[in-house]
């Protein structure tokens, strides 16, 4: 299949596009950065520099590249996880903005089949808790597949050392889970070290504007 694949340059968009291309799929890596273009060209993937935010750049990035399949794997965190919290408002900016652009702009080129990154804990109430919430209505509304991850671990994660309290998975074991389900029917799939378990949920109503 032809893939497009958000946030390519990322802790698991590096390791999707191997897997990937080792499963034999072509792949367009999405990333915002000119300089990690040459990375993910050396990956194997076609480098696509461009703002998520561009809705009209991206529409015309995903309508070129012409996938079977998006893979939404976008996320805006810092390098350190001491700044966490300076990133949240940037962080639930692309939950909601960023993953609305790639569903126009997925359903603008006809795209089959959309995944999408979310978590497998509970936020307490608030902007980031929202922000997943939209998220996950978006996709499912748009007959996607939701993948709530547990905390990351590995290599490149913000657990290199030592895993997280639960629900974890380690990274290559999440990217491994990832391409075994590019055809699960719509829906939730929770992603940690114990297995890959459906917990589909209803789509939600988007929240009234006051």
């Amino acid at each position: 299949m032809r893939v497009f694949l958000a946030g390519a340059s990322g802790v698991i968009g590096t390791r999707l596009i191997s897997l990937l291309r080792q499963n034999g799929h072509t792949v367009a890596g999405l990333t915002r950065t000119p300089a990690k273009a040459a990375m993910l060209n050396e990956l194997g993937a076609q480098p696509v520099v461009c703002d998520v935010f561009d809705a009209a750049a991206l529409t015309r990035a995903v309508v070129d590249a012409a996938p079977d399949i998006v893979i939404h794997e976008l996320t805006d965190l810092p390098d350190d996880p001491a700044k966490i919290a300076d990133f949240r408002e940037r962080h639930a900016r692309i939950r909601i903005e960023g993953t609305h652009n790639l569903v126009a702009a997925a359903r603008e080129a006809a795209v089959a089949r959309l995944l999408a990154q979310s978590v497998a804990w509970p936020m307490a109430p608030g902007p980031g808790q929202a922000a997943v919430d939209e998220l996950e209505r978006s996709v499912l509304a748009y007959g996607g597949l939701v993948l709530r991850y547990g905390q990351f671990y590995g290599p490149g994660t913000f657990h290199v050392d030592e895993p997280p309290a639960g629900p974890r998975v380690e990274i290559q074991r999440a990217a491994e889970a990832t391409v075994a389900a590019l055809h699960e029917p719509t829906g939730v799939l929770v992603i940690t070290d114990e297995g890959a378990v459906r917990a589909d949920a209803a789509v939600v109503p988007a929240a009234k504007e006051n």
